[in-house]
């Protein structure tokens, strides 16, 4: 028997709607959307496609100096999430529900987020579907013009045929570095908490691959890097 979805939020809604942020994008602006439960945001950190939500929870609660932006495109999914953070007494995340391929570019400005999360992003499996994946090189550039000097992009699937696909445009933006190289990736997820999915996938025996990637500072005129990694 399927549940009814209930649309009661008991509590303050933290979801906010692509026409109410405003134009142009500025970290300014994301931090006045914190402001009265973050009063010095020390980074701005995004989650995209968060899933049941349980890994973007436990970053929040780790680091409630920092901003947290959740992006998902399931009405479900982003009700449910924000149903559930008054009950937790959550206050520093903030729900979009949307595509990230939209959002990414229209809402975030340059060097404006710390770290961002990509978890087993939808795989695609079928080679014909390809094209739809949402890891291709035109969404990681936009993606890394927007993460921070010395800021992290990380990312997790469980399916090998979109792992190698993930090292390859990794690989190919010059801006960010291979934390793990020589290896393109790790095979174990030590110092991050698990999702709910990845907990279930490895307990039947999947194999799930871990990127973790670094923007490097740019050079100075001298070919010495001016800060960062």
């Amino acid at each position: 028997m399927s549940r009814t979805l209930k649309f009661d939020i008991p509590g303050r809604d933290f979801r906010i709607y692509f026409d109410e942020y405003g134009e142009p994008p500025s970290l300014a602006r994301w931090v006045e959307l914190f402001a009265d439960d973050v009063p010095v945001v020390r980074d701005l950190v995004v989650d995209i496609g968060y899933g049941r939500g349980e890994f973007l929870i436990d970053l929040a609660k780790q680091s409630p100096d920092c901003a947290f932006v959740g992006v998902e495109r399931s009405f479900k999914r982003t009700l449910k999430m924000a149903r559930r953070l008054p009950r937790l007494g959550i206050r520093n995340i903030r729900l979009l529900e949307s595509d990230a391929q939209v959002v990414i570019p229209e809402l975030f400005p340059e060097n404006s987020i710390a770290t961002a999360w990509i978890n087993f992003p939808d795989p695609w499996p079928k080679d014909r579907h390809g094209p739809r994946r949402l890891i291709q090189g035109p969404f990681i550039s936009d993606m890394v013009h927007r993460i921070v000097d010395g800021g992290e992009l990380n990312l997790a699937t469980d399916d090998p045929t979109y792992a190698q696909q993930m090292a390859e445009v990794l690989a190919a933006d010059p801006r960010i570095h291979n934390v793990y190289a020589p290896e393109p990736y790790r095979r174990d997820s030590r110092g991050r908490s698990p999702t709910a999915y990845e907990i279930e996938w490895k307990s039947i025996g999947r194999t799930c691959c871990y990127f973790a990637y670094r923007k490097r500072a740019p050079k100075r005129e001298d070919g010495s890097p001016s800060g960062g990694s």
